[in-house]
């Protein structure tokens, strides 16, 4: 049932929602990390935010098309009760990914320089190692987006045609490899602490959930110094000078601090995806970017002449087969 839009409900929903959705999870994140299985019981936090925003996203979307099936096998299987409990639990190991590597690398590439201001309260440490880590984040999302090499991994993200909660862990395995490797580096030759690691790994989850969130939020002058549901849409929209804008994945501030920022005073966009096509299993979207091929389907050129001549010999053989089965 949705909330009528011109309620008193619907509008203090719509400021309220973003900050609590955030705040559920900063504080079920501290309660987690406080006991004996932290990544265990940041799942079960991560799963009950995951079901908060689903449930809103039916009751007052901000998209209503996007409610829709969207003809992807992906997200039809997701429709179902059985497996979207299964997409769920890959996004919720996909949010946990970098903190493992943190907890297994950083005994290991920690450095015995003294540099990281270990004596700081841990709310200013994570502050700190949050704003280095985003420039880290920011250089990998840009360069993503400007040079072919990564973008034809990075391209699968921004293949979707609707954003909603379950789609919000749809990266290739080297697009996320790469981020986590620029992002956290800087981190373990800094001297951080693992708390720093995985607290930062904890904010990025959650954010992600809620930029990719199909729920009608206002975010007003948050929109200045994080990064909101609004401003990702525009990262998604289909027009080149609006996509390529506002690459911070959790804070805006190297968005405006390099002129990336983009929030124009209108309602952002619905039209979103890529001029290309990525394939349609999960193990071709895997093997997709590592092929000529694959790189030219998901930049949207035309098939070279050899690959159609050799689609032409392929049909031509099956309709001699076919020919023949009718004599038999």
């Amino acid at each position: 049932m949705l909330i009528p839009k011109n309620s008193w409900l619907y509008a203090a929903l719509s400021y309220s929602l973003w900050p609590l959705f955030y705040c559920v999870g900063l504080i079920g994140t501290y309660a987690a990390f406080q006991t004996q299985s932290p990544l265990l019981w940041f799942n079960v936090v991560y799963f009950s935010v995951v079901a908060l925003i689903a449930i809103f996203e039916r009751i007052m979307p901000y998209e209503q098309t996007w409610l829709k099936r969207d003809g992807e096998t992906f997200n039809d299987i997701a429709h179902t009760l059985l497996t979207k409990g299964a997409v769920q639990i890959a996004a919720a190991i996909g949010a946990s990914f970098p903190m493992l590597v943190a907890i297994v690398a950083q005994p290991v590439l920690s450095t015995s320089a003294h540099i990281w201001p270990s004596a700081w309260p841990l709310a200013i440490q994570v502050v700190l190692g949050l704003i280095i880590a985003e420039f880290g984040l920011y250089i990998a999302h840009r360069l993503a987006h400007e040079k072919l090499a990564l973008w034809r991994f990075h391209a699968l993200h921004h293949s979707v045609e609707r954003l909603w909660v379950v789609n919000t862990g749809r990266f290739h395995v080297i697009d996320s490899l790469f981020k986590i490797a620029l992002s956290q580096i800087p981190l373990y030759l800094l001297g951080a602490p693992l708390p720093v690691f995985l607290w930062i790994s904890a904010v990025t989850a959650f954010t992600g959930l809620l930029t990719h969130c199909n729920v009608d939020v206002r975010t007003g002058p948050l929109d200045w110094v994080l990064s909101t549901p609004r401003l990702h849409r525009w990262h998604h929209s289909k027009e080149l000078s609006e996509g390529n804008t506002n690459y911070g994945e959790n804070l805006v501030l190297w968005d405006q601090i390099l002129g990336t920022y983009f929030n124009p005073p209108r309602p952002s966009p619905v039209d979103i995806g890529i001029s290309g096509k990525v394939a349609k299993s999960f193990l071709g979207q895997l093997a997709q970017p590592f092929s000529a091929k694959g790189v030219r389907q998901i930049l949207g050129y035309a098939p070279k002449k050899s690959d159609e001549a050799g689609a032409s010999s392929v049909a031509a053989k099956a309709l001699a087969g076919d020919k023949a089965g009718d004599k038999d």
